[in-house]
């Protein structure tokens, strides 16, 4: 079989990279072998003090797996994966095989219009009701990728569950390594990743970020949102390891651009699962076995946001 041609695999990992990330570091790298795509963790861009174990780094790259595997299908590639094939090497994650197949009518395939308009939404939704069926919709969409989507339905568990974002807020805030940590990762566009901060503010903003504890008032807010947003739910898998952690992430992308297909946009909360104590708390609120992953916020967007920044393709491929 010939080798992918130079521009089928740009077009495929261009859609891999718009995948979401903490802080929006993009903490991966790929490599192109004739017929195959390896992904790799960068783990110069991790997050010690927000992600010790470097969990939600392994859920972000998982998402890039998911896009690369829709974008393959949408261009009528098979795309065969093995998950951490090379036991020596604990940073490959995956080796994609793309196989030339027939047009497809895939369940990922039909996903690939929305790689693109996915956003990370972290403004109130509108106040608009998210019909079951959609919400059934992203259930089955989380278990096809062997992760469970549970949505917080009672309203005494969502108040539980907010004040558990607004705990994560104020012991997160609390911790000079982790304001140092995202101050650092606050960054002018034209960097093309961080989090996004006009360049005549930035030095500004970093120096607040660093120097006062904000828990109480970002916590009220955060608490707030998670109180008001239309879908509150937990996205989790039965394991914790680090199968389970690309299994999550490929779960999530697939629920977010399942989510974007019926008009919805989403964001997450995640202060509970990023710290051990709370995170025990929120499995037990839950009321089921399995691991927490990713606390998750959707609804219908009420204004357009610009796509954050991304790098250039060619400092993410080796």
């Amino acid at each position: 079989m010939a080798p992918l041609r130079p521009e089928t695999v740009t077009s495929i990992l261009q859609s891999a990279v718009l995948a979401p990330s903490s802080h929006n570091t993009q903490p991966w790298h790929f490599e192109v072998d004739d017929q195959t795509i390896s992904l790799y963790a960068d783990r110069t861009r991790a997050l010690p003090a927000n992600d010790p174990e470097d969990r939600e780094l392994t859920i972000s790259c998982g998402c890039a797996l998911m896009n690369l595997r829709v974008a393959a299908a949408h261009g009528n590639w098979a795309a065969n994966y093995e998950l951490l094939p090379n036991s020596e090497d604990e940073d490959l994650l995956a080796v994609v095989q793309l196989y030339s197949t027939e047009p497809s009518n895939s369940s990922e395939a039909e996903l690939f219009s929305a790689i693109a308009h996915r956003r990370t939404y972290r403004k109130r939704f509108a106040p608009r009701e998210v019909s079951r069926s959609i919400i059934e919709e992203l259930v089955q969409a989380a278990a096809k990728e062997q992760a469970w989507l549970q949505v917080i339905d009672s309203e005494e568990t969502r108040q539980a569950v907010a004040a558990l974002v607004a705990e994560g807020d104020a012991i997160q805030w609390s911790n000079p390594s982790w304001r140092r940590e995202l101050a650092a990762w606050m960054h002018p566009r034209r960097r093309g990743d961080g989090l996004t901060v006009p360049g005549l503010v930035l030095p500004v903003a970093q120096a607040v970020v660093r120097t006062f504890d904000m828990g109480n008032g970002v916590g009220a807010n955060d608490r707030q949102l998670a109180d008001e947003s239309p879908v509150l739910a937990v996205l989790g898998t039965d394991g914790d390891g680090v199968q389970d952690w690309l299994a999550a992430g490929q779960a999530l992308e697939r629920v977010l651009l399942r989510a974007h297909r019926n008009g919805l946009q989403a964001s997450h909360l995640n202060q509970p699962i990023q710290l051990a104590s709370l995170r025990i708390k929120l499995q037990h609120l839950l009321g089921r076995s399995g691991f927490p992953q990713l606390l998750l916020r959707f609804g219908f967007a009420e204004e357009e946001i610009p796509a954050a920044p991304r790098r250039r393709l060619e400092d993410v491929v080796g």
